[in-house]
């Protein structure tokens, strides 16, 4: 598919639709031998809610970003080199079906399909691409990931503490190492992640500690004193993710308690051919 859509006219044409959808907000798409292979809406786990989001396949990136007006109008792009790719089946929960993790060293996020036909059409796609990539460059599979975000409605407690109840005054933050729901008393450390930011993080008191010690272990094996890379957080901030929630309705349903996480109706513009 991608040898015959390669350098066609109608190659370019999608492309610079997409760009065009994207406006001046998005970055230019059209490099030579890049192929856009299929285009869809997928329901991607946010932190406050569920939403729709509009995701690009090319042969070598996939691009995702909020729908403004369909076919029209997006913007938040995002773009995620298929190299550093790597994804998981998920259960069903009462919320969300046909789901499945994307998995990035900077970024993890679930997606869900509005079949499972869908999900089976993507996630296929998605592999044979992949996989075409690293034959072709040499590399092996990604192997570290970043942690997805637990849902804000996941709980209404701290994740670490157990005790402190989330509220209005009360806000919640997220870790970016393992992805809990945590309180501002159990996350006041950050700690220098040069795979997920070139700036210190916000970590929960627990992931701060593990990677306080593993750096230290780092530190004796190479003979030398580990240098400081880590402080205190004066206040907090905005521990908001990539996607905008500003403009959305937050009333979302409860999460049941029973719900599992990450373990181990909307429309579908189908694959290119």
């Amino acid at each position: 598919m991608v040898d015959h859509l390669a350098n066609t006219e109608i190659n370019s044409q999608r492309i610079a639709a997409v760009e065009n959808c994207f406006g001046a907000s998005g970055q230019p798409l059209a490099v030579p031998g890049r192929v856009l292979l299929g285009e869809g809406i997928l329901t991607k786990e946010c932190r406050k809610k569920p939403k729709p989001r509009i995701f690009f396949l090319f042969n070598d990136i996939l691009v995702y970003g909020s729908i403004v007006i369909n076919k029209r109008k997006y913007n938040s792009q995002h773009i995620i080199p298929l190299e550093d790719v790597t994804l998981e089946t998920l259960p069903d929960t009462l919320q969300m079906k046909n789901r499945w993790m994307i998995k990035t060293s900077k970024k993890s996020f679930v997606v869900s399909a509005a079949s499972l036909t869908e999900r089976k059409e993507w996630i296929s796609h998605l592999e044979e691409c992949i996989r075409h990539l690293l034959t072709k460059t040499g590399r092996q599979p990604s192997t570290e990931h970043a942690a997805p975000w637990i849902p804000d409605k996941a709980t209404d407690i701290c994740m670490r503490c157990t005790q402190t109840k989330f509220s209005t005054l009360t806000r919640r933050h997220h870790c970016r190492k393992c992805g809990f729901v945590v309180c501002a008393d159990c996350s006041r450390q950050r700690f220098l992640m040069p795979r997920l930011s070139p700036k210190p993080l916000r970590v929960c008191n627990l992931c701060y500690r593990q990677l306080l010690a593993e750096k230290k272990k780092e530190a004796e094996a190479d003979h030398r004193q580990p240098e400081p890379i880590c402080s205190a957080m004066p206040g907090y901030e905005p521990s908001s993710g990539d996607d905008s929630d500003k403009s959305d309705d937050d009333k979302a349903e409860q999460w049941p308690a029973d719900t599992e996480f990450y373990t181990s109706a909307v429309s579908w513009s189908s694959f290119h051919s």
